[in-house]
């Protein structure tokens, strides 16, 4: 063989081996997470909590960073984008994996093709609350009060196309309801409107509504999950007082670029799973209102996400809400 051959099928070679020796060193250097959200929330918490526990699985430090934008978009477009070799991930919510696809006229990734999925981390259940005022003591007692009396009740969000606005269409959609949507820019606007009683309910996660579920400014109806919460053991939730199938909270799921090698998403899955085993991070999580996901392979989370973009897409079209 001429020497040129022979140079030529060494540099062919060291395509494919290089790649693998890469996936076997994996890591060998600092992993980046991008939460989509600014700093100081839950999110952003529950992600620094657990890149900080990584570190000792993975043997490399992650790294967070606060890609906020366009309800999550800007950091899913800088992770879809990114090279598809494991040190780049988002750590996910629902916004960015299932409804932004349909509520947004234009986004420039795709929840499904763009992303491999790692893990599904937890969730963040939501609390039906309604103002002391509202004579219902429970869900059923809601839906006859608002069928007997139509257009009369209200419900905050924290603005269109929010959960708290698509959660409140989805349950008029089930139970054929009629409640008035009432948006607000941001969550504390729309809570403080109904412990004045200008709005009749609202939507919202468990850690937020805590404080005035004990102190009696909103009572709590129903829990929003298939479970109940942990942080409300005592409150039913929605399915069970006879809205079955009824299922919102805030999902969170670890994915990286589509094309991430298997061998590097398993090393990820483990690492992730391993940190999530650990008690003082367990507690710390719950503390920040997560409740755990009950399946953690990747396969999971991608038949989970799949199923989600499809149940929001039929609540985003009949809520009518679009965004730029």
């Amino acid at each position: 063989m001429k020497l040129w051959h022979r140079v030529a099928a060494i540099a062919a070679c060291s395509l494919f081996i290089a790649p693998a020796f890469a996936q076997k060193d994996f890591p060998s250097k600092p992993i980046m997470m991008v939460v989509t959200y600014p700093p100081g929330g839950p999110t952003d918490a529950m992600a620094r909590t657990l890149a900080a526990a990584l570190k000792t699985s993975l043997g490399q430090p992650v790294v967070v960073e606060n890609r906020a934008g366009a309800g999550g978009n800007i950091g899913a477009e800088v992770v879809a984008r990114a090279e598809p070799d494991g040190y780049t991930l988002m750590f996910g919510t629902s916004a960015p994996l299932a409804i932004n696809v349909s509520l947004y006229r234009k986004i420039n990734y795709d929840p499904v093709k763009s992303f491999t999925p790692v893990i599904q981390i937890g969730q963040l259940p939501n609390v039906l609350v309604v103002n002391p005022s509202v004579p219902a003591k429970n869900v059923n007692e809601l839906i006859a009060y608002g069928k007997a009396n139509p257009g009369k009740l209200t419900y905050a969000s924290s603005g269109n196309g929010a959960s708290s606005h698509l959660a409140g269409v989805l349950f008029n959609n089930v139970t054929g309801t009629d409640f008035q949507h009432i948006p607000y820019k941001g969550t504390g606007p729309a809570l403080n409107d109904l412990l004045g009683g200008q709005v009749s309910m609202t939507f919202t996660d468990v850690l937020t509504a805590m404080p005035f579920i004990k102190s009696g400014k909103v009572r709590a109806l129903g829990v929003t999950t298939k479970a109940r919460s942990q942080a409300l053991p005592d409150v039913p939730t929605v399915a069970e007082q006879g809205v079955p199938g009824f299922d919102v909270s805030v999902f969170f799921g670890v994915v990286a670029p589509a094309g991430t090698p298997a061998e590097v998403v398993g090393k990820l899955n483990r690492a992730f799973a391993d940190a999530l085993k650990q008690p003082d991070v367990r507690k710390t999580l719950q503390a920040q209102g997560l409740e755990f996901a009950p399946s953690t392979t990747p396969e999971q989370l991608g038949s989970f996400v799949k199923a989600e973009v499809g149940k929001w897409r039929a609540v985003v079209q009949k809520s009518g809400a679009q965004l730029d």
